[in-house]
C-alpha cells in the first residue's frame, strides 16, 4: 500500500476478484486480487485501458455488485450490500427530465427518508455551493451540459458521502467546460467547502490523473489487476507545462504501454501488498484497430517521433483513443517504445515507403508471427480440404477466455487484419472464413 499522509482507512479491499459466468458455462474474470486501502483526505485516481474493470471495481466499492472472491471493508465494518458511505456521480447526467433541479438534487435525501424541510435546506445549501443559485425551479431541458452535471455533482454531495465516487464525470462535456468544472471541483475540495472525506475517480485522461489526483492507481487488463500505485508529490494547483508534470505523465504512459511489464525500472511504486501475478493469457487482447488507422499513426509518426505524451496532445487524443492504436502499432512491430518515447521501427520505416501491395505483405508478415489469432485462423484454414471454416468455431475457441461480446470483437478485428492481409476471405451471410481457390501454398513458417 501506499503510504500517506492521511491516517484513517475509509475503504480496505483485500483478495478481491470478479467473474462472470457466461452462458456455455465458462467462467470470465474481470478483476483478479485487488488490494489496496483508501484512506481518508486524498483524492485516488483509478487509470486504465478500456477492460481493465476500473468501473467494475468503482461499483463495487459502492457496493452495488459484490466480488466473486475476497473482502471489501468499510472503514472497519464487512462490505454488505450498498455502501453507506459513498454517493456515485456518472457520466451520464441521470437526471429525471419531470424534476426540477431542486427535486433531483433532493432525490438522494428523499431515499434516505431525510423529513421534508431538512431535505430541501440540504439541497438548497449544495445548489448554492456547486454555483446553480438561481436554478433551482429549472428543468433539466433549460440547463446546458456543464450545468446538468453540476445538478448530479450536487444531488451526490447533498447526502454527505464519506466517499465520492465519480465514473468519467467529465468524458461527456466539451473541453473547456470540463476543464471549469474539474477547477471548481478541486477549489470546493481543497477549500473543505463539501463533506465529502475522500474521491475516487475513474478516469481515461492522464492529464486529469495528474492534475487532480494525490495518488494514481494503474490498472491492467485480462484480468484486470493493480500495476501500478503511487502518489503524486505535487502541490496543488498543478502547473501542466512543469517538466516535474510532464514526469508524471510520462510515467504513466510508460506503464500503460508496456502492458507485459509489471516491473519497469525508475518507476517509483510504495507497495506493501504485491499484488498477485497474473496467469499467461492464452490469446492475446487485441485492440479493435483497423489496419487503416495504424497506418495514419505510423505516417505521423514520421516526422513526430518522440515523447508519446506530446503527441498525443498534437494529436487531440486521450488514453483511450490513442492506447489501441498504440498497442496495435507495436504488436506489429512497427514501432517501439522506451522510456515514454515512441519511435518507428525498421520494419515501420519499410512499411512507410511501402507500395499497397508491399505494405500488405509487410502487415502479412507481421500478423502471421506475432497475432495468435490470426495465425491460428490461417493454419486451420490450410489445412482444412475445403478451406472454409464457419466463425462459429473459432468463437467457441474464444469464449473461455473472453465475454461473448468481447469475443466477437476480438474475432472481427483478427478477420479485418488478416483480410487487409489478403490472408483469407469473410463471407458475412454465411459467416464463414475461407482462403480463396488461387492460394497456393502456405505462408506459415
Amino acid at each position: 500500500m501506499v503510504s500517506n499522509t492521511a491516517t484513517t482507512s475509509l475503504m480496505r479491499l483485500q483478495g478481491v476478484s470478479k467473474s462472470y459466468l457466461q452462458p456455455n458455462g465458462q467462467s470470465i474474470t474481470i478483476l483478479s486480487s485487488i488490494n489496496f486501502e483508501l484512506a481518508e483526505g486524498e483524492i485516488v485516481a483509478l487509470l486504465g485501458p478500456s477492460g481493465s474493470g476500473k468501473s467494475t471495481l468503482m461499483r463495487m466499492i459502492a457496493g452495488l455488485i459484490s466480488p466473486s472472491s475476497g473482502e471489501i471493508y468499510y472503514k472497519s465494518s464487512h462490505l454488505r450490500g450498498l455502501n453507506p458511505g459513498v454517493a456515485i456521480i456518472f457520466q451520464t447526467f441521470a437526471l429525471y427530465p419531470w424534476l426540477t433541479v431542486q427535486e433531483n438534487v433532493e432525490l438522494g435525501l428523499k431515499a434516505k427518508g431525510i423529513p421534508l424541510e431538512e431535505r430541501k435546506n440540504k439541497a438548497l445549501k449544495m445548489i448554492d455551493v456547486i454555483g446553480l443559485d438561481g436554478f433551482e425551479g429549472a428543468y433539466p431541458k433549460e440547463l446546458s451540459g456543464g450545468m446538468r452535471q453540476r445538478v448530479g455533482f450536487a444531488r451526490a454531495l447533498a447526502v454527505e458521502p464519506e466517499l465520492l465516487c465519480m465514473d468519467e464525470p467529465f468524458s461527456a462535456l466539451d473541453v473547456l467546460t470540463a476543464e471549469n468544472l474539474r477547477t471548481e471541483l478541486l477549489d470546493l475540495w481543497l477549500e473543505k467547502r463539501i463533506p465529502t472525506k475522500s474521491i475516487l475517480i475513474v478516469t481515461h485522461s492522464i492529464e486529469e490523473a495528474v492534475t487532480l489526483a494525490d495518488r494514481i492507481i494503474v490498472l491492467g487488463r485480462n484480468p484486470g489487476r493493480i500495476r501500478a500505485d503511487f502518489r503524486v508529490d505535487l502541490p496543488h494547483y498543478r502547473d501542466r507545462k512543469s517538466p516535474q508534470f510532464e514526469a508524471y505523465v510520462d510515467r504513466i504512459y510508460r506503464i500503460i504501454t508496456h502492458p507485459d511489464q509489471d516491473d519497469l525500472p525508475e518507476i517509483n511504486l510504495d507497495v506493501h501488498q504485491k499484488q498477485a501475478a497474473p496467469e499467461p493469457a492464452k490469446y492475446q487482447s487485441l485492440p479493435s484497430v483497423r489496419i487503416g488507422a495504424i497506418a495514419g499513426f505510423v505516417e505521423i509518426l514520421e516526422n513526430r517521433q518522440g515523447d508519446l505524451y506530446r503527441l498525443a496532445q498534437e494529436m487531440l487524443l486521450e488514453l483511450d483513443d490513442l492506447y489501441p492504436i498504440v498497442e496495435a502499432s507495436k504488436m506489429m512491430e512497427l514501432v517501439s517504445l522506451n522510456e515514454g518515447d515512441i519511435h518507428l521501427t525498421q520494419i515501420g520505416k519499410k512499411f512507410i515507403d511501402g507500395s499497397i501491395d508491399q505494405r500488405k505483405e509487410i502487415i502479412r508478415q507481421q500478423v502471421l508471427e506475432n497475432i495468435r489469432l490470426v495465425k491460428q485462423i490461417y493454419a486451420s484454414l490450410v489445412a482444412n480440404p475445403r478451406k472454409r471454416i464457419s466463425e462459429e468455431f473459432f468463437l467457441e475457441l474464444l469464449q473461455p477466455y473472453f465475454t461473448q461480446n468481447e469475443a466477437q470483437r476480438q474475432l472481427d478485428t483478427a478477420i479485418a487484419w488478416g483480410r487487409y492481409a489478403e490472408l483469407f476471405v469473410y463471407d458475412e451471410p454465411s459467416g464463414e472464413i475461407y482462403i480463396e481457390p488461387i492460394e497456393q501454398e502456405s505462408l506459415l513458417v
